[in-house]
């Protein structure tokens, strides 16, 4: 069971998702600079409200509705959407695009002592199996 665990915590996709939780969480502190900065100013200068959350309010029956903050949580996701797709996925696929091209080369092959540390490595797993 150990090994099970070790073996699933060492696969890329574990370590690739813990980078990627945190950029997001850095990412979530340049959002909200953005938010606060210059989006929640634009909104008390058209609306008059200091946040998006208190523009369209209102009670029903004791049930307070807040349209401004599901409109503020949409502009936040799309925010959020449009930066990742303009710092990353578009130069991400315009470089396949050069190297599809031949513009671009391909990456360099691991360096001689990745090699060494790859053969040891499946040397050690191939001796763990038997």
């Amino acid at each position: 069971m150990i090994t099970g665990f070790k073996n699933f915590i060492m696969r890329g996709n574990v370590i690739d998702l813990a980078v990627a939780v945190v950029i997001g969480a850095a990412f979530t502190s340049v959002v909200t600079a953005l938010v606060e900065g210059l989006l929640n100013p634009l909104i008390a200068a058209i609306f008059g409200q200091p946040q998006l959350d208190d523009v369209w309010m209102f009670e029903v029956n004791g049930a307070v509705f807040t349209i401004g903050a599901v409109l503020g949580a949409i502009i936040n996701f799309l925010l959020v959407a449009a930066a990742v797709y303009f710092v990353v996925v578009m130069p991400m696929n315009a470089l396949a695009e050069r190297r599809k091209r031949g513009v671009e080369p391909e990456p360099a092959a691991p360096a001689e002592d990745v090699l060494l540390l790859q053969e040891i490595r499946d040397l050690l797993a191939a001796r763990r199996d038997v």
